[in-house]
């Protein structure tokens, strides 16, 4: 009985230093601009559908077409008040922006990029949301773009998610 407990307590901390290195490996990866900087400008570029999107159209309610450089900069404003977000790459000037939050407790990082794109009715500002790891997300990065909007065009709600 005396082995079982010994045994138990040796796994027990073998769990625990996996699940310490994984957190480890999950807030210190390097991050790569080139990787999460998308530019959703380049031609065929196409998100993935798993990814949230705000991209509306000219026409739409939600349409942010207005000034899309002063939004963006609002956006940029918004963006790093939130808790746990930093700016990983890009400029109001440079018409796009980059964005990481990090979860609160183990620091999953999850990217928004906003970006101004040429449209033939006048140039839109489109934002991306996606995480590096794992297949989802369970709405956070949509309803962390929807908050964003919000605030950006003082809506009373927050938006729904506007496909690219």
């Amino acid at each position: 009985m005396k082995r079982l407990g010994q045994r138990m307590v040796y796994a027990f901390i073998i769990v625990a230093l996996l699940g310490a290195g994984l957190a480890a490996y999950v807030r210190l990866a390097p991050t790569d601009p080139d990787v999460w900087h998308l530019d959703m400008a380049a031609p065929g570029f196409q998100p993935n559908p798993r990814w949230a999107a705000f991209c509306p159209r000219a026409g739409d309610r939600y349409a942010l077409t207005e000034d899309p450089a002063a939004l963006l900069a609002q956006l940029d404003t918004v963006a790093l008040a939130t808790p746990r977000t930093t700016r990983l790459a890009g400029s109001v000037e440079e018409g796009r922006i980059t964005w990481i939050t990090r979860s609160a407790a183990i620091g999953f990082p999850d990217f928004t990029t906003a970006q101004i794109l040429p449209d033939p009715a006048g140039p839109r500002l489109c934002i991306l949301g996606r995480q590096r790891f794992g297949e989802y997300d369970w709405g956070v990065n949509a309803a962390r773009i929807s908050g964003w909007v919000q605030q950006v065009l003082s809506l009373p709600e927050p938006p729904p998610a506007v496909p690219f």
